[in-house]
């Protein structure tokens, strides 16, 4: 009998911390065997998650990370008509056999595969409106005809599918009724204090205490256009342990290394604003 993750829930791994509620989530989908639509800040780990899955029930992971000129085809298959042309004009080679410029996407080669694999759709969001609406039959069905060559592709083993979005723009209904759909929120203190230890195991009781009080402090400033997310504070606190930072002066008028932190120039001059106001009450 082949391997099934539904044998077992997620429960994260060595280098993911997993919440509960997306350990539960994860388990429905693959359940359900329906694609797990993920939602979250930038930065919650929604990329991350898939290769995590895959680690945990040791399975290939195949990864489709979507650009604004993605087409749904392009998961599937690609035909190299221009290599096909050139070769016909510039080589002695044969160019009758069509399926020598055929070569399969990432679905394509999930689907292909004898054992399961985990597919990551990164930022489906990217893509124009009709992407997901183009991927019902496949996601649906589990196979896909090659037009070129009229070969019908099944999925041998079911994939797992993540699908990750930034929220940027709304996915079509017909889309969502076929995905199971978790929001990851931001870590409170209690995981971020595990997702840190994680990444600096050896972090200074006092440092981290710190650094977390003037994290979730400045993730409270009003009117930040992007606030500082959890990959961020994982490589503050690095440069904080590369400085040897005093942990007693993180809650000083100023923040050491803010540029790691903040990414926009109106939220440097959204948090200066504050300090200053704090300076002056003092």
């Amino acid at each position: 009998m082949p391997y099934s993750p539904a044998m077992q829930p997620f429960l994260g791994t060595d280098s993911y911390i997993v919440s509960p509620e997306l350990s539960r989530a994860v388990s429905v989908a693959i359940t359900l065997q329906r694609p797990l639509l993920i939602k979250g800040e930038p930065g919650t780990g929604k990329t991350l998650l898939a290769r995590d899955i895959a680690r945990y029930y040791d399975l290939d992971l195949e990864r489709w990370h979507v650009k604004s000129t993605t087409k749904a085809i392009d998961g599937l298959y690609t035909y190299d008509a221009v290599r096909r042309l050139h070769d016909s004009r510039f080589s002695e080679g044969k160019v009758s056999d069509i399926r020598d410029y055929i070569s399969l996407g990432p679905l394509g080669r999930a689907f292909k595969r004898d054992t399961q694999a985990v597919v990551l759709i990164d930022e489906i969001d990217k893509a124009d409106l009709e992407f997901p609406n183009d991927l019902l039959h496949e996601l649906d069905a589990m196979e896909f005809t090659i037009m070129e060559t009229g070969e019908s592709i099944a999925a041998r083993q079911r994939p797992v599918i993540i699908i990750t979005s930034n929220n940027e723009k709304e996915l079509p209904d017909a889309f969502l009724r076929r995905c199971v759909f978790h929001w990851i929120d931001f870590p409170d203190r209690e995981l971020m204090t595990r997702i840190i230890r994680v990444h600096h195991p050896d972090v200074e009781e006092q440092l981290l205490a710190g650094a977390l009080e003037a994290f979730y402090n400045l993730r409270d400033v009003d009117g930040l256009r992007k606030r500082p997310s959890t990959s961020e504070f994982i490589d503050w606190i690095a440069a904080l342990r590369h400085a040897g930072f005093d942990p007693a002066k993180l809650l000083g008028a100023g923040l050491p290394f803010l540029g790691t932190l903040l990414k926009k120039e109106q939220d440097f001059a959204t948090v200066e604003r504050r300090t200053r106001r704090g300076v002056r009450r003092s």
